[in-house]
Parts: structure tokens; C-alpha cells; sequence
């Protein structure tokens, strides 16, 4: 089996640590297959960042089902462009938000999320009312770190995200923590023992999901949202997206 997981922004070390955590969760026999948009933004920080890099990630997807691929990750917690990814493949599309909430409402009545930035939240918000999960999640709180500084060392982005478990853990009543960020993905192991409950990173959630749906031979529906885009001409830098049928 090979799975797709592609960072939708341009930060290629953003995409080395995803990969190493799809990796580490990966069933024998799965390939990881990670990719980096080459056009769009260094980090995904709000919604008009999210709109910019879904071209990009688009095209990515396009190239992978073209090689045949079993599955797709989406590597951002704002599950950028998953519609529009799931209607250009019929392949199953995984965003790591989207997969993190269902499994972390599977093992916690509620869980608090602990993403970036503040301007983070209404993203976030928005998507869990979407999912039909917003009365599981405690709060989504931010940490007020940047997505680039969660690359730097010592850049103390560590002990902020661990002082918003903590509050969310004592003040929010959650019983377990959501990482809301891919960046984050290597202090899902450490945070969890720290606190001693269960701490869900993304990139892992939405990888084992993306086996269990190829796995069980599962496509994504082409009727109603998720239909193929219609044979059109597109103009100027979009051109390349046109949908040919």
C-alpha cells in the first residue's frame, strides 16, 4: 500500500518531520509518500494562507493519484482544501484535523485542542461544527506559537504548548489533548506521559485511517460534494487545474 501525504506548504522540514511521524505509525508493507507543495505560503496561519496553498497541494494530489497511490494526507490541521481534494480523487483524502477530532472523541468524552496562533481558532471552530464534533471538544485553545518557531530549538514552543494542555486539563475539564498543528508531531509521545492522558498528533491519526480505508477497499463518493469537477477551461496560473474529465 502507498499512501500520499502532502504538506500544503512550502516548508520542506514541516514535511520530513510529518513523514517521520507517518512512518513511525505505518503498517508494514505501507509506503509513506511525502510530498511538499511547491507553490504557496511557508506556513499555514488562517484562512487566507489556507486558500492560497490549496492550488498547490492540488496539483500535488493530481501527481500522486497519477502514480497510482492507495491514499492521500492532507498535512495541516486546517484541513486545507479537503473538499476540493476529495472531489479531485476518488481515492480516500484524510485531513489531519478531521482525523484527529474522531479519534480523540473516541477514546475522551471531550478533548481540548492545543493549536498555534489565536487566529488559528476560528478555523478550527468552524470545522469541528462542520464534523458534527463541536460538543466534544472542551475549548480549542492557542499557544501563541508561531508555526515556523515550532522548527526552531529553543524557541520555548514546547513548555507554551504544555502550560495550554495543563489549563485545558484543570480549567476545561478535558480528558484528553488534541495537537493542533502538524508541527507538532513529534511531542505527541512526550506530552502524553507528562500528563498522563491521551495526546492525539494528527499525522498518525490520519495515516492509520487512510490504511483502514484502502485497506477496506473504501473510495470516496462521487455524488452530492464530493462529485468531479466539470470540463471547463480555467485561465492564467490556474490553467494547469482544469478539470479534463
Amino acid at each position: 500500500m502507498r499512501i500520499h501525504l502532502v504538506n500544503p506548504n512550502t516548508t520542506v522540514s514541516m514535511t520530513e518531520k510529518a513523514a517521520f511521524a507517518a512512518r513511525a505509525v505505518a503498517a508494514p508493507g505501507t509506503a509513506i509518500l511525502a510530498r511538499t507543495s511547491a507553490n504557496g505560503p511557508a506556513s499555514i496561519e488562517g484562512a487566507y494562507d489556507g486558500a492560497v496553498a490549496v492550488p498547490g497541494m492540488l496539483v500535488e494530489i493530481a501527481a500522486a493519484d497519477a502514480e497510482g497511490v492507495d491514499g492521500h494526507v492532507i498535512a495541516c490541521f486546517d484541513d486545507t482544501g479537503l473538499d476540493a481534494a476529495r472531489a479531485l480523487s476518488a481515492r480516500p483524502v484524510i485531513g489531519i484535523g478531521e482525523a484527529a477530532f474522531h479519534v480523540a472523541s473516541l477514546v475522551a468524552e471531550r478533548f481540548a485542542v492545543v493549536t498555534t496562533l489565536s487566529r488559528s481558532i476560528p478555523v478550527i471552530e468552524r470545522n469541528l461544527a462542520v464534523y458534527g464534533l463541536a460538543a466534544r471538544c472542551a475549548r480549542v485553545r492557542a499557544s501563541d506559537v508561531p508555526v515556523l518557531a515550532l522548527e526552531e530549538p529553543g524557541s520555548g514552543a514546547r513548555d507554551l504548548i504544555a502550560a495550554e494542555i495543563r489549563a485545558a486539563l484543570d480549567t476545561d475539564r478535558a480528558e484528553a489533548i488534541v495537537l493542533g498543528c502538524a508541527g507538532m508531531a513529534d511531542l505527541a509521545h512526550s506530552l502524553s506521559l507528562e500528563f498522563g492522558v491521551p495526546v492525539v498528533e494528527g499525522v498518525a491519526a490520519a495515516v492509520k485511517l487512510a490504511e483502514l480505508l484502502a485497506g477496506l477497499g473504501l473510495v470516496t463518493a462521487k455524488t452530492g460534494l464530493y462529485a468531479p469537477p466539470l470540463p471547463k477551461l480555467y485561465a492564467g496560473t490556474m490553467a494547469s487545474l482544469a478539470p479534463r474529465g
